[in-house]
């Protein structure tokens, strides 16, 4: 692909994130960073000019689509954009008129849209059932007892090696999810950090919702958006692209350094939820931030460590599978 291609694709997937005018700041600064970061790399598009680009407004929606006159990279902009739209939840009305006008513009095939959509909302759906949109009373952890060190912990109902399993096989899937060339694998990755998340708060007692658990992510300095559009700039410069209107772009494991980010991500999430809950809820802010960073680093390590498992994970997934797997099946 072209670099001005790239860059078109990109700028449409950024207009796509910043569609929802109540996106907390923090998020935006998270977009920003993450253009930043990745901005440059194999020798591709800078993401981060792009981004300036479209926050100024110096390069129009209607000209980014114009640069693309495949009819697949036509439909893997949208796939991304609704895929950056349903990040972080249901979309608003402001991304779903965003989504119906891209949708038009882009000229698409109405068959093969059609059914991008229908597969987004069955894992958005599927996401719904595995973790309640709202709880009805506050929840109520389990009793606390003294540890070792003389700290107050809250015990948790399942043994902690089999937390610690679950979160390593949460981040397993999740890494393989990223090498998947298809657009539908990127938007399982959020609900399955969702539903680790919940199965950690509620093995220490603690029932948890959407709302909830997505705010802690976000507080942890995950940005929800942002992962996915991390995730999109480094396949689309590293060559691992998606499969849109019959063509597949690039190979599984055909991407750059950086791929299976997830993986990482995931498993030091899932540690922090543990430390968390057993702790009470009693970090701030900036004490969840600083706590995850320091996790992330050894996860990065596991990474390489894991990436046979990964690459073999990735070689058995397919839709249905990872549907269950977000409904809790």
């Amino acid at each position: 692909m072209k670099p001005e291609e790239q860059s078109a694709l990109l700028a449409i997937v950024l207009y796509a994130a910043l569609a929802d005018g109540n996106k907390h700041d923090r998020e935006r600064d998270e977009i920003r960073r993450i253009a930043e970061s990745v901005s440059g790399e194999a020798g591709g598009a800078d993401l981060g000019r792009v981004y300036q680009d479209v926050l100024l407004r110096r390069v129009s929606l209607d000209a980014c689509i114009a640069a693309l006159t495949d009819a697949g990279q036509r439909q893997l902009a949208y796939e991304m954009a609704v895929c950056v739209c349903d990040a972080d939840g249901r979309q608003s009305e402001a991304e779903q008129r965003f989504l119906g006008e891209l949708k038009t513009r882009l000229q698409l095939d109405a068959e093969q849209a059609a059914a991008f959509d229908a597969d987004a909302e069955a894992i958005v759906a599927s996401g719904e059932v595995a973790v309640p949109l709202s709880v009805g009373e506050a929840p109520h952890p389990v009793a606390a007892v003294p540890s070792a060190a003389g700290a107050t912990v809250f015990q948790s109902s399942v043994p902690e090696a089999e937390l610690d399993k679950s979160i390593l096989n949460h981040s397993l899937i999740n890494g393989a999810l990223e090498l998947l060339p298809q657009s539908w694998a990127s938007m399982a990755i959020i609900p399955l950090q969702v539903k680790m998340v919940y199965g950690i708060g509620k093995a220490h007692g603690v029932t948890l919702d959407q709302g909830h658990i997505r705010e802690f992510i976000a507080a942890a300095g995950v940005g929800l958006t942002s992962q996915y559009l991390e995730q999109f700039g480094r396949k689309l410069l590293g060559g691992l692209l998606g499969k849109a209107a019959g063509k597949t772009f690039g190979k599984l494991g055909g991407a750059a350094t950086g791929m299976a980010f997830s993986f990482a991500t995931t498993y030091a999430l899932g540690q922090l939820a543990k430390r968390y809950y057993a702790g009470g809820r009693m970090m701030n802010a900036a004490m969840l931030r600083d706590t995850f960073q320091n996790l992330l680093a050894p996860a990065k390590q596991m990474q390489a460590q894991y990436l046979p498992q990964i690459r073999q994970q990735a070689e058995t997934l397919d839709m249905g599978r990872v549907m269950a797997m977000v409904r809790g099946n």
